[in-house]
């Protein structure tokens, strides 16, 4: 059972970076592709960006964040990490990381990924 556990959210103003982390004890981590999603209260859970399993150049992300963000994972250390620049109030939100369960073409979907973490709180001022 892969348990993930994010960390690195934080108070930041607009136009600042962020990375938040994704770090499992799960060894074979790198078999999974990982995703990143956001929520605010009141809405859907929201695709923000993902890595192919087995890889460190397959990577996806939602047009609000493409350019800005960055997804990358590092094996060793059984850690996918977001590197968040250019912070916009809008980026605000609990930030979440999961494994997906489906087919690669399921990456956007919440409903097919599985052992979501916590969570870690990311508040960009204006």
């Amino acid at each position: 059972q892969v348990q993930l556990v994010e960390s690195g959210g934080g108070l930041v103003q607009a136009g600042d970076s962020l990375r938040l982390s994704c770090a499992t004890s799960e060894r074979t981590y790198n078999r999974y592709t990982v995703g990143w999603f956001r929520q605010v209260p009141g809405k859907e859970r929201e695709f923000v960006a993902a890595v192919k399993r087995d890889s460190n150049s397959i990577t996806y992300y939602a047009d609000s964040v493409k350019g800005r963000f960055t997804i990358s994972r590092n094996n060793a250390a059984s850690t996918v990490y977001l590197q968040m620049n250019s912070l916009k109030p809008e980026d605000a939100a609990v930030y979440y990381c999961a494994v997906n369960s489906g087919p690669l073409s399921t990456y956007r979907d919440p409903v097919h990924y599985r052992n979501w973490g916590p969570g870690t709180q990311v508040t960009v001022s204006s």
